[in-house]
């Protein structure tokens, strides 16, 4: 499932961090940002993603994993660095701009809106381009085949795992390019959480980019084609699934504590 040879380590220096960006569809770059004033989450921050790819982001309770994809939609002021989405500059740009711009989000909370129906979410996701509803309709149906049988049901009937699904329908109703999940798997039972990670993957492979902040390490970076691990608002470690699993460094210091069975 992991992209890329299992003979290297992870690597450490900015420099490999990149190494390969050049043609990356979105690529951030020494990114500081924060909440309030005069105190950073980010502390220069790397990362990029290539078209097709599935990207982990990884590390301990605020370790700025979420300040970073939140930085990437606009959804936190970044005070120096740059956010690039196929070349062009898009730091600080408005999330509703980058929803036009080919980039989805799905927050890790408060993600469906309970008292419209799956239906009426799916509609809320498709606002900009409502001509279109019908087309995306039927792609994320293919994708979550439950969405269609139960499209009148109201979203706050629904489980977490429901919940989740309706919430990544909704952010790909808008034909992303790229889809920022913000720890899907946050709340829900073992069996619901593997569920996420097959949707996530099967996201991935109709064609869309995925970057993921994920706390149950171990399992994302079983199906993710490249990892980043944060600590500090900064990169530690950066490699492909296989080679952050398996680094000795890695387990030693994040994964014998995110890691779940």
């Amino acid at each position: 499932m992991n992209a890329g040879p299992e003979s290297k380590a992870a690597v450490t220096d900015r420099s490999a961090h990149l190494e390969g960006a050049e043609d990356a569809v979105l690529r951030c770059d020494e990114l500081i940002a924060g909440y309030l004033p005069g105190v950073n989450i980010l502390n220069g921050s790397d990362l990029y993603v290539k078209d097709g790819e599935l990207i982990g982001i990884i590390g301990p309770n605020g370790a700025g994993k979420s300040t970073l994809l939140k930085a990437m939609f606009g959804l936190v002021n970044i005070r120096s660095g740059t956010v690039l989405l196929k070349g062009e500059n898009i730091t600080n740009m408005k999330a509703h701009t980058l929803v036009s711009r080919g980039v989805g989000y799905v927050p890790q909370t408060n993600n469906v809106f309970p008292s419209l129906t799956i239906e009426e979410n799916l509609e809320m996701g498709a606002f900009q381009t409502p001509g279109k509803f019908k087309e995306r309709f039927a792609f994320v149906s293919e994708l979550f085949p439950a969405l269609r049988e139960r499209r009148k049901q109201r979203a706050g009937s629904l489980s977490g795992g429901e919940r989740q699904m309706v919430a990544m329908a909704r952010a790909l109703m808008t034909e992303p390019s790229v889809l920022l999940l913000d720890e899907p798997s946050a709340g829900l039972s073992p069996k619901l959480q593997d569920l996420v990670f097959i949707q996530a993957q099967q996201i991935n492979k109709a064609g869309v980019t995925v970057i993921m902040v994920e706390q149950n390490a171990r399992r994302c970076l079983q199906i993710c084609h490249r990892g980043y691990v944060l600590d500090q608002g900064r990169n530690a470690y950066t490699g492909t699934g296989r080679q952050l699993a398996n680094d000795p460094k890695v387990i030693e210091l994040y994964l014998g504590t995110l890691a779940k069975a």
